[in-house]
């Protein structure tokens, strides 16, 4: 259902959950101002960008999204992938990719895919999130000691060979300034959990560095002054060479913020006990995404720390997330020029801990006792996108889930011969009791009768194939026991018409029972059972039984 939460949470909205929303509100916004400026200076733009971002971008998602609590804005996540597209592309490449994300992302939302979104294999996600986390990790490094380099290499291995070939540039007091960041966001909530750490460390280390007139890097030293001004809304210059070449990375980003957005709304639904509507939370995305490029903003998608912030501090309704972006903006406006005075230490300190979270050490050590498709998946996601490319790593990564899925199924498949006695149920006890055993075991020489387990795709077409081409003997009726195949596609169905073929030159009458109501539906359809006539389809195995041993009696039927 394509309508936003806003408008059926506004029913029955009270002034006491208006003045909880607006607390909310104000307490994610203070939480989201550093993490807006340091997502955007970690993403190689300037402050602003972030800002206006979590500004435009946040209060869009609120207002249409499909998610009582959602908070959006920039995310760790989209670090690499906007860094990587600044650096080839620029930031007008940047600003178009933006937009086609955000078309992508209303498609989907248009065309229903939210609930596709949520089947992307898990070991999937945590190894491109905790891949990213150590590259933010790594992008922060030379910030956080203060290492007097140029400029810090792109590549992962190249990054680290520079940092090691300046140690020895370190800077006491930035490290001083950044290890007390570091503290303070750690060990804050400890006293006091409704102020944020990172704002306390932010407000504390400024001072310091202020106040003591120490020569550390700013925002204002690297960046200038941030602007208080209303950014001018304009269309990116589109060209079709740069859409061609931007295809890759749009669509990595609409991933990117329709994984993170739904995963985020379906935490939140377990934390107040709600449920989110997914394809309206993407339509939100994608506009959010449109209207951020319009602004001169970055991607933007769901953030759950924000989201959980939100939550935890009494925000229910959209209304929270609207505050949080309006308070942003009147930071923005009024004290923009304030932040400029931010160590670029202090902004290290606080993606440090962005990545440490983000990384989900404990999930990746648990899922490395998994099996092995899953391990496979999870450390060639990771490796992928810490030592090649983000957009590369969730293409691989995706094929490679999608293949090892499709053989486990393959293997799951099972063709075999049941004449003897015919194989338990699910219950371990012998199917159909006395009077199927019976059946079973007064069957005449020349009936056979197969059965098949598992659903007959293009993976398991193959196990069909060459099980039924080496019959132990050619009887004259054969009977297929279709009762636990629940889904044939059209490669089985091939696969099933060619062994019907053969054997009906062979002189072999074929007998289908207990088929069930998909692939029975897929033969109708495909005129397989008018060719094969109804008469060979059973609703039981008795029924098969019994008509191939009336027909070896007398004469057989047509």
């Amino acid at each position: 259902m394509l309508v936003p939460k806003l408008v059926t949470t506004m029913k029955g909205y009270t002034r006491a959950q208006l003045v909880a929303d607006l607390s909310a509100g104000v307490i994610v916004g203070i939480v989201a101002l550093p993490l807006a400026i340091a997502f955007a200076i970690a993403s190689g733009v300037t402050p602003d960008r972030g800002l206006w971002t979590a500004i435009v971008a946040g209060f869009l998602i609120s207002a249409l999204g499909g998610s009582r609590v959602q908070i959006g804005g920039p995310t760790g996540a989209f670090v690499v992938i906007v860094y990587g597209i600044v650096q080839q592309h620029g930031v007008d490449g940047l600003l178009v990719a933006t937009l086609m994300a955000g078309v992508i992302l209303v498609a989907m939302g248009v065309m229903r895919l939210g609930v596709a979104i949520k089947f992307i294999p898990h070991p999937l996600v945590i190894g491109f999130t905790s891949g990213i986390a150590v590259i933010i990790a790594s992008t922060q490094v030379k910030d956080f000691f203060g290492l007097r380099m140029g400029e810090v290499p792109a590549e992962f291995v190249e990054k680290w060979a520079a940092f090691a070939a300046h140690i020895t540039t370190v800077d006491p007091t930035t490290v001083l300034l950044s290890s007390l960041a570091l503290l303070i966001i750690i060990g804050w909530p400890r006293f006091e959990k409704r102020i944020p750490g990172p704002f306390v460390a932010l407000i504390v280390v400024t001072a310091l560095a202020q106040g003591l007139d120490l020569p550390v890097e700013t925002i204002g030293s690297r960046f200038g002054e941030i602007s208080s001004t209303f950014p001018q809304v304009a269309m990116p210059a589109l060209s079709f060479t740069q859409i061609a070449s931007l295809v890759g990375p749009a669509l990595t980003i609409a991933m990117l913020a329709a994984v993170e957005s739904l995963l985020s709304a379906v935490v939140a639904d377990g934390m107040i006990g709600g449920r989110h509507r997914s394809n309206m939370e993407l339509v939100a995305q994608g506009v959010a995404n449109i209207g951020s490029a319009l602004v001169g903003g970055i991607p933007a998608t769901g953030a759950i720390a924000r989201t959980a912030t939100n939550v935890k501090n009494g925000g229910r309704t959209p209304v929270a997330g609207i505050t949080h972006a309006l308070v942003l903006l009147l930071i923005t406006l009024f004290a923009g020029r304030w932040a400029t005075m931010i160590p670029l230490a202090a902004l290290a300190a606080i993606l440090l801990v962005v990545a440490y979270h983000m990384s989900e050490w404990r999930v990746f050590r648990a899922e490395l006792r998994g099996p092995r498709s899953d391990v496979l998946v999870l450390v060639l996601t990771f490796a992928l996108t810490v030592l090649v490319d983000l957009t590369v790593a969730i293409g691989v990564g995706v094929v490679l889930a999608s293949f090892l899925f499709t053989r486990q199924m393959a293997e799951a498949s099972d063709v075999r011969l049941v004449s003897v006695g015919l194989g338990p149920d699910d219950n371990g006890e012998p199917p159909g009791g006395d009077e199927q055993m019976r059946i079973t075991a007064s069957l005449p020489a020349a009936v056979q009768v197969y059965e098949v387990r598992g659903a007959m795709f293009f993976g398991a077409a193959a196990t069909f194939r060459d099980t039924m081409s080496h019959l132990a003997a050619k009887p004259r009726f054969l009977i297929i026991r279709m009762r636990a195949v629940p889904a044939i596609d059209s490669s089985g169905l091939s696969a099933l018409r060619q062994f019907l073929e053969r054997s009906r030159a062979d002189g072999i009458r074929v007998l289908l029972t207990e088929v069930q109501a998909q692939p029975l539906s897929t033969m109708r359809r495909a005129e397989l059972l008018s060719w094969l006539g109804d008469e060979s389809l059973f609703a039981t195995l008795d029924g098969a039984v019994d008509y191939a041993r009336a027909a070896l009696q007398g004469p057989t039927p047509p």
